[in-house]
Formats: structure tokens, C-alpha cells, sequence
């Protein structure tokens, strides 16, 4: 399963938001019915998940994780406690937490992203950001590239 593009969005007061169509019918392709959110690990935006897709990135940690390691221990936590089982009302719409929220700068305007195998939430202001410098993007993709 692959996201691909950039769709924008509106919150209500509740914090709902529908969840693109293009992507609704991407995961409906996939039978994916459940999804969990959580907080980016790395950009202040919001990582959606679909439920398969969350039990392998899962997976991948706890097979890397020692359960002697408190590090390793704490990291696992950390990564999963952080997270929303979240489901798509009968019209599409996902409720976001409002910590999430908060987190990621959302006031009303949002940008949902595919990102590979999942799909990133971010506030429109910050969304507009990234794609400011197009040679950064280069610079970045030829230096992943070039040993390869």
C-alpha cells in the first residue's frame, strides 16, 4: 500500500476531520479498517497508521528490543504509549486528539501527506514549508542515492 500526494483538510470545533477520499479508497482496497495515530518522532506533525502497518513497525521494535535493556525497554514504551487506536466514523472522519493538536500547530487548516505506507497529518503553515526549497530535496535524495 502507497500514499502518494498532498490533500488539505479542515478540523471542526471537535477536532474531526475528514480523511481524504483518495486515501479512504486506497485503504478500503487493502481491507484496512483500523488505524492508530501518533505524534511524528521526528517533525511536529501526526503520523496515521494503518493497523497492519502499525503491528510491523511494532514488531520490527520489540524484535530489536531486549527486555533486560531499561533503555530498550523505555524506547518500546515510549513509541506505543504515545499512541490513539483511532476509527473513521460512517462519513469518513477521524477525531484527533486534542494534545495531537497541539502538538503539531493544527488550529482548523490541515494538510494530510502520503508518506510511503502511512499518512502524515500536519498543519497547512508548517506543510507549505516543506517544499520551500527544491534543491534541498535534491541535495537530500542524491546523497541517500549515491552509494546505492
Amino acid at each position: 500500500m502507497r500514499f502518494t500526494g498532498s490533500i488539505d483538510a479542515k478540523t471542526d470545533e471537535k477536532g474531526r476531520v475528514f480523511v481524504p477520499s483518495v486515501f479512504r479508497k486506497i485503504l478500503q482496497k487493502e481491507g484496512e479498517e483500523g488505524f492508530v495515530l501518533r505524534r511524528d518522532l521526528f517533525e511536529p506533525c501526526l503520523v496515521l497508521y494503518p493497523r497492519s502497518v502499525w503491528d510491523a513497525r511494532v514488531d520490527a521494535i520489540r524484535a530489536r528490543t531486549n527486555p533486560f535493556d531499561r533503555q530498550q525497554q523505555r524506547g518500546l514504551r515510549l513509541f506505543t504509549a504515545d499512541a490513539e487506536n483511532i476509527t473513521l466514523d460512517s462519513s469518513g472522519r477521524m477525531l484527533i486528539p486534542r494534545r495531537f493538536l497541539e502538538h503539531a500547530g493544527i488550529k482548523s487548516d490541515v494538510r494530510f501527506n502520503g508518506m510511503d505506507d502511512v499518512i502524515e497529518i500536519w498543519s497547512k503553515q508548517a506543510a507549505e514549508g516543506l517544499l520551500d526549497n527544491p534543491e534541498e530535496v535534491a541535495s537530500v535524495i542524491e546523497e541517500m542515492m549515491k552509494n546505492q
